[in-house]
């Protein structure tokens, strides 16, 4: 059993190599459904900030696992710094014991940092990994990497400046633009059902939310954006290999 959260592909992308049928967190947490049982269980998520999204941690602890085999995958763009240690923490906190954590560099889709022309024209081995990482699992490795002292630093600085700067990552710098067209695209993209319509434009239930930028990356006018920095407003990311229905279906209402 494979569990998932998207917002741009990468990580349904990555879940597609360990299960022909994937299943969407997001859709699970639309439901009652919190007990699972299997050979094996994956949960599979883009590290935000050095750890896995709210809505990943929030379905970890309210969720129960009866397993052999609990392993994740995290997916990240630039630098994992403790993410895979730092996380093992936190489900040991949470009463899950995690057998293997193994992580994937792909493209970064933190528009406030990196311009996606220039991730997407970097030939980061995905394929290699993504093999290397499926014979882990298949191997029924047992490893949680331990994390650099550098990456526990790192990780220790973004949450600082995030305490002091919430806006930088708290998803209150989104905005809807004016070529806004009502499609509804957001809504059915935003894995926490934060978008509607009104008035022929989409609009904001909250001003916070898990800045995935799910909504930002696929809106099909590029009509919502940042308030603050975009390194390319010109240039938005979905894994080649997924494709906008795809994301519409794990994310949207069903």
């Amino acid at each position: 059993m494979v569990f998932y959260f998207t917002a741009t592909g990468n990580s349904l992308y990555a879940a597609r190599h360990f299960s022909e049928q994937p299943v969407s967190i997001p859709q699970i947490m639309r439901g009652t459904r919190r007990q699972f049982a299997d050979d094996s269980i994956d949960v599979i998520c883009p590290v935000y900030a050095g750890q896995p999204p709210e809505l990943v941690l929030r379905f970890l602890r309210e969720s129960g696992f009866q397993t052999d085999y609990f392993y994740m995958i995290l997916t990240y763009g630039h630098d994992q710094s403790d993410a895979p240690e730092f996380t093992a923490g936190l489900l040991k906190q949470y009463g899950i014991h995690v057998d293997y954590i193994g992580t994937i560099k792909m493209v970064d889709n933190y528009l406030p940092v990196f311009d996606m022309e220039e991730e997407m024209a970097i030939d980061k081995h995905v394929e290699e990994q993504l093999t290397a990482e499926k014979k882990a699992v298949d191997e029924r490795r047992r490893e949680i990497p331990e994390a650099t002292e550098e990456g526990r630093v790192l990780h220790a600085r973004v949450a600082e400046m995030n305490q002091k700067e919430p806006a930088f990552n708290n998803g209150s710098q989104i905005m809807v633009l004016e070529d806004c067209v009502g499609c509804g695209v957001c809504g059915q993209v935003c894995p926490t059902d934060n978008f509607y319509i009104e008035d022929g434009r989409a609009k904001r239930k909250s001003q916070t939310c898990e800045f995935c930028l799910a909504c930002v990356h696929n809106c099909p006018q590029k009509a919502i954006g940042l308030r603050m920095a975009d390194k390319n407003p010109n240039a938005r990311y979905r894994n080649e290999h997924v494709s906008l229905k795809e994301i519409m279906e794990a994310n949207g209402r069903q």
